[in-house]
């Protein structure tokens, strides 16, 4: 562990109600709290452990969180009022990067396999060959209508001509609830966060066919949306529980910290699984490195105005936004300001733009930023795809 750090601190400060699903990609909010880094910024952080998806979205919306762990997609929903009450969010920062799988059950994922090596296509188009003799829809779970995992996974689909409602027939199920899913029958695949393709696999009830950086590398994953009624009243807090995240993931991106990591996180208050499949989503213990949670490295926290336009993008590609101004909707939760204002004081490297070329990089590359540029790795679409937001220029 790479540094030593004490576990209890006192409740005392702006309380600050937080939700997260048992997901590995929660690690950095549950490590804040576990060494004091939300004590230590002045912050009483409560974290509350919800069901589904659903269940944030619901207490966000009606203020019984002030702020959770959330997949992008349904922050703008709860924004824009699509699942019932609006409720203004922001996102003073991203918390991961990375970690999704497309876990098939295991019958069916070797006869994918088996038809990608004898035709020497690809996964999704191998896929594509499988269901052509099928008479109904294949079911697939995801986590929420308003996800990245749905996303990813239609582009992916998509990549072969595949289409949800005609080819794959899309149901949600939450995360801790996809592998019993599976092993029922209900579905016969799943695109789901870290560690449950893991757990997946353990029980011998699917293999991971594809995983996020299959589709895109670098994805963005999780999010730390705050109700804006609580930011506005909380200035110097939001400041805060950003600096704690920030020291956090840095914690958690370290390899060597990673067997420490995933012991906290196998705790039962919080995922309450084995460590060790937990430890195979996490930097230093995966045992395929692109399959892996990212919290730190290659500017991970930025709330890229890009990575906001790309999924707001996709959900105006698959009817789950109407006509918006995508543009304002985005520079209105994206605050790319106050994640620099927050971090300013830790003098890390932060970027100097809003926005970058997504897609554009198939290799390392380097990010101009302040006070020092950013190691960057690969960022390429599974189809070749680049794109494109117009950058924004800050000023420090």
């Amino acid at each position: 562990m790479s540094e030593v750090i004490a576990l209890k601190s006192p409740r005392s400060g702006t309380r600050l109600r937080i939700g997260f699903l048992r997901l590995t990609d929660s690690a950095t909010a549950i490590v804040a709290q576990e060494f004091g880094y939300f004590a230590e910024e002045g912050i009483d952080a409560e974290l509350i452990e919800e069901p589904s998806w659903a269940n944030i979205a619901d207490k966000l919306a009606y203020g019984f969180l002030d702020a959770a762990v959330i997949i992008p997609p349904l922050a703008f929903a709860i924004e824009l009022g699509l699942r019932g009450i609006s409720q203004k969010l922001i996102i003073p920062c991203n918390i991961s990067l990375g970690g999704n799988t497309i876990t098939l059950a295991r019958d069916l994922a070797l006869q994918v396999r088996e038809t990608a090596d004898k035709k020497a296509i690809s996964t999704p188009h191998a896929l594509a060959a499988c269901l052509k003799a099928r008479p109904q829809p294949l079911p697939l779970g995801i986590v929420h209508s308003y996800s990245t995992h749905n996303l990813l996974l239609r582009y992916w689909l998509a990549t072969a001509g595949l289409e949800a409602g005609r080819d794959v027939r899309l149901s949600v199920v939450p995360p801790a609830r996809a592998v019993e899913a599976l092993q029922s029958g209900q579905i016969s695949g799943f695109c789901a966060g870290a560690p449950w393709g893991e757990i997946a696999v353990r029980a011998g009830a699917g293999i991971n066919v594809a995983s996020s950086d299959d589709v895109w590398r670098a994805a963005p994953e999780k999010a730390f949306a705050v109700r804006a009624h609580w930011a506005e009243e909380n200035p110097a807090a939001l400041k805060g529980a950003v600096r704690a995240l920030v020291r956090a993931a840095q914690f958690c991106d370290a390899p060597e910290n990673a067997s420490y990591t995933g012991a906290l996180l196998s705790r039962q208050k919080y995922l309450g699984v084995d460590s060790h499949a937990i430890l195979s989503s996490l930097p230093g213990g995966a045992i395929a490195p692109d399959n892996q949670s990212r919290f730190w490295r290659g500017a991970a926290m930025f709330p890229w105005r890009s990575h906001a336009l790309w999924f707001l993008g996709q959900m105006a590609r698959w009817d789950l936004i109407g006509n918006v101004d995508q543009e304002a909707l985005a520079a209105r939760v994206y605050r790319c300001d106050l994640y620099r204002a927050a971090v300013l004081p830790l003098g890390v490297d932060v970027p100097k733009a809003d926005a970058k070329s997504e897609g554009a990089h198939p290799a390392n590359w380097e990010l101009d930023a302040s006070p020092r540029p950013i190691a960057m790795g690969p960022d390429g679409f599974c189809d070749g795809a680049i794109f494109e937001a117009a950058p924004v220029t800050a000023s420090f």
